[in-house]
């Protein structure tokens, strides 16, 4: 008895001469579709990251660099929770500059500054919140004092890294400690 195909009526040879018409067919099509479009053949297309060879100019970057900031209503806790453990482990002190934030890395620094009175104070998030959803970011009492918050207000929050050279020099301005100059001692 003869087996038939219900493939189709075309021999072995025929069937591999139309998969690789089709598969050529794909990948030209693919080639095509990821070409830039625009670029001349022959020009050099510089790799990210990569240093270009003598007499060809480096592009110049017409994308600006994007810093993340966060505006809205901030609140401050106090001595409901002094002495709570804090989401980093930590006893909470109502005394030291540090807030809570729902999503930033925990021991992040952020700059707040009160968009009323722009003061600025240097915070380190230490815990997750705020409870209330219509609020950004909640603030220990000590951080509240500093930008002058009573109750709510408008702030901007803006991360700082721990390299900043405007934070170590600010993180002493807030402890309010005059720096004393040392002398050498006379023998």
């Amino acid at each position: 008895m003869k087996r038939t195909s219900f493939r189709t009526g075309f021999s072995g040879k025929q069937r591999s001469v139309r998969k690789f018409a089709a598969g050529f067919l794909v990948m030209s099509m693919a080639l095509s579709a990821s070409a830039k479009e625009g670029t001349p053949t022959g020009t050099v297309t510089p790799v990210p990251g990569s240093v270009p060879p003598a007499g060809i100019a480096k592009p110049k970057s017409t994308a600006k660099s994007k810093h993340w900031y966060e505006i809205g209503v901030a609140s401050w806790y106090g001595t409901k929770f002094q002495g709570r453990t804090t989401a980093g482990g930590e006893r909470f002190d109502m005394n030291r500059m540090t807030c809570a934030h729902r999503s930033l890395p925990l021991n992040t620094w952020l700059r707040v500054t009160n968009l009323k009175n722009h003061k600025t104070a240097y915070v380190r998030v230490n815990d997750r919140g705020p409870v209330a959803d219509d609020r950004i970011v909640d603030l220990s009492y000590a951080a509240a004092q500093t930008i002058g918050l009573a109750g709510l207000g408008q702030v901007r929050l803006e991360p700082v890294s721990s390299n900043d050279p405007v934070l170590a020099p600010a993180l002493l301005a807030q402890l309010r400690v005059p720096v004393v100059e040392l002398l050498p001692l006379e023998r």
